[in-house]
């Protein structure tokens, strides 16, 4: 009879739990009950000879001498893949402490996923206490815990569910082999872990990209650092992705206030620059914030003499500096000058902005923006009619409004706890000069941080998981909090520290390395020590880097290769000296 689901029972004593087990799943279930000893000694265990008895006549499969560290190399389990792998109550045996613990979970798991099916799970049951995690309690000290979550990270699996081992279930089971005798392990308050696969890490590329601006395409190279956020079409009407759910529900609400139109036009997300443009439309944006961009090719259409477009590549033909746009508000100036732009209607336009920033759990160097923008009568005190209006269907998420008055300009700021200034609400008296008792007024709202607010996310790097569980959880629950498919995924903390020459060095360029080299595993950055030599001039630098992903397995040995081409690019990169 064809099976639906295979599970291999790997390290059982007397075959209690296999048994039970067998017993309970149904007959479309075929269950492979395997055990270290050989058969004579596995006998000698009580009620072993009739839980084996029971297990065959149900047509389970028995099997003895099989090693859980090399599964792969048995003669019966290398020809078949498996939906779940369980190891009860693993033991290195006799009074072996944590590190041999650790080490037979390590070779376990790394065993496990060669004959594991690719949606398949691997279910550890430990004693409470062992596995290190919050769900122990009490909580050993992570030292002195056989940090589960680490070791299988080591066989790229994630922990994706923990429960009870509810032991009542499976009648009959009778625990054995504490301390490679026949005693049993303390199974109340014993927890089951259970493991799937992640994806895995990729090095970063560069990609090549064009742009229309005007009567030029601009050829050019997007950063490898922000390769990962290209081409993902959140905000497409097939869209399930939160960031959507977020920009659809705040138009939704907008709309019971003011007129909205949804702008379709896509704008490119290549601009021209200027330092003056910089100040008009986003004052607090700095120099070392944009993403500037070299062409590597500049075609302009001209108009010929019979009428038709001839190109003509011309790398001299600089009309500005090109940037990957910082705000949409570098947009603004071209929805007021549409010839359907009329006041009393809120426009709305959304995409993708990039701004280099420190790597931090709060910034991301792309994220989506919403932009709003309108005409209105200055005495509707409209900036004030806008803070009230988002203060009530945001202020429950975790949402300050904070109004700063500079001069005869009005601004209101959107905080949370996480993230100040994420959102903002000014007007721009430059592109109104001609609209006299009109004021414009802009609003500017970063939808990922937002979407992280509403749905409970804890890491907005989460929102760019290529994991498809992430979206699938809002396919079937759209409005609903988040439950990560990645539980309590262990931190790593390493310093590398070097000598630079502080007239020539960008902290920027240092964090940018660090996202590449890094592949984006690395979740904070900081500086921790400065020193500067009093004679010869050059600088030394320290900085504290925490490792962590929500949606990837990180282990030890991941980490220390991460740091490694870390260390390799640095000097390569930024000609530092590394210390």
């Amino acid at each position: 009879m064809l099976k639906s689901r295979e599970v291999l029972l790997v390290g059982e004593g007397n075959f209690s739990f296999s048994a039970a087990l067998s017993e309970n799943a149904g007959d479309d279930v075929g269950v492979t009950a395997t055990c270290y000893q050989n058969e004579e000694n596995a006998n000698r265990q009580e009620s072993a000879a009739v839980n084996i008895q029971r297990l065959r006549e149900r047509g389970s499969t028995v099997l003895f001498e099989v090693d859980c560290t090399c599964l792969k190399d048995h003669e019966v389990i290398k020809h078949h893949l498996y939906d779940c792998i369980i190891f009860n109550f693993p033991h290195s045996g006799r009074k072996s402490g944590v590190k041999k613990n650790r080490l037979l979970l390590v070779r376990f798991f790394q065993s496990a996923i060669a004959v594991l099916k690719e949606n398949g799970e691997v279910h550890v049951t430990l004693c409470n206490g062992q596995g290190g995690t919050p769900c122990d309690s009490p909580v050993r000290e992570w030292h002195n815990s056989w940090q589960v979550v680490a070791m299988a990270a080591e066989a790229g699996l994630i922990q994706s569910e923990i429960r009870p081992f509810e032991y009542d279930l499976h009648q009959g089971y009778q625990c054995t082999g504490y301390r490679s005798q026949d005693k049993g392990f303390h199974v109340e308050g014993g927890l089951t872990h259970i493991f799937t696969r992640s994806l895995p890490y990729t090095m970063p590329e560069k990609l090549k990209s064009e742009r229309t601006i005007g009567k030029e395409t601009v050829c050019f190279e997007i950063p490898a650092e922000l390769s990962e956020y290209m081409n993902r079409n959140f905000l497409s009407q097939q869209s399930h992705h939160p960031v959507r759910t977020v920009q659809e529900q705040l138009l939704r609400e907008l709309k019971s206030v003011w007129p909205v139109c949804t702008i379709i036009k896509e704008f490119p997300e290549l601009v021209t620059c200027w330092p003056e443009k910089l100040q008009t439309y986003d004052p607090n944006l700095t120099h070392s914030e944009i993403y500037w961009i070299k062409p590597t090719d500049i075609y302009i259409f001209n108009q010929s003499a019979n009428g038709q477009e001839e190109s003509m590549n011309d790398q001299q033909s600089f009309t500005g500096s090109y940037a990957l746009r910082p705000s949409l508000l570098f947009h603004a100036q071209e929805i007021t000058q549409n010839e359907e732009f009329s006041p009393g209607t809120l426009y709305a336009v959304s995409g993708l902005v990039f701004q280099r920033v420190p790597i931090s759990p709060s910034r991301s160097s792309a994220f989506h923006q919403l932009l709003l923008v309108g005409m209105f009568p200055v005495e509707s005190q409209p900036i004030k009619c806008f803070k009230d209006s988002l203060e009530s269907l945001l202020a429950s998420y975790g949402v300050s409004f904070e109004l700063v008055q500079t001069g005869p300009e009005q601004q209101v700021w959107m905080n949370s706890k996480m993230l100040p200034k994420f959102g903002r609400i000014t007007s721009l008296p430059s592109l109104a000069s001609d609209r006299e008792g009109l004021q414009l007024i802009v609003v500017s709202i970063n939808l990922d941080h937002l979407a992280t607010l509403f749905f409970g996310i804890s890491d907005w790097r989460l929102l760019w998981s290529a994991d498809p569980r992430f979206l699938q959880h809002f396919e079937l629950n759209p409005l609903g909090s988040f439950c990560p498919f990645s539980l309590y995924p262990p931190s790593y903390k390493h310093d590398i520290s070097f000598w630079m020459d502080p007239d020539n060095f960008e902290e920027m360029n240092f964090h940018t390395v660090v996202r590449e080299a890094a592949c984006g595993a690395v979740k904070d950055v900081v500086l921790v020590d400065r020193f500067r030599h009093p004679h010869m001039g050059h600088a030394s630098l320290c900085f504290r880097l925490t490792y962590q992903s929500s949606d990837r397995a990180l282990s030890h040995s991941q980490v220390f290769g991460l740091q490694c081409q870390l260390r390799r690019l640095l000097p390569l990169r930024l000609h530092v000296t590394l210390r």
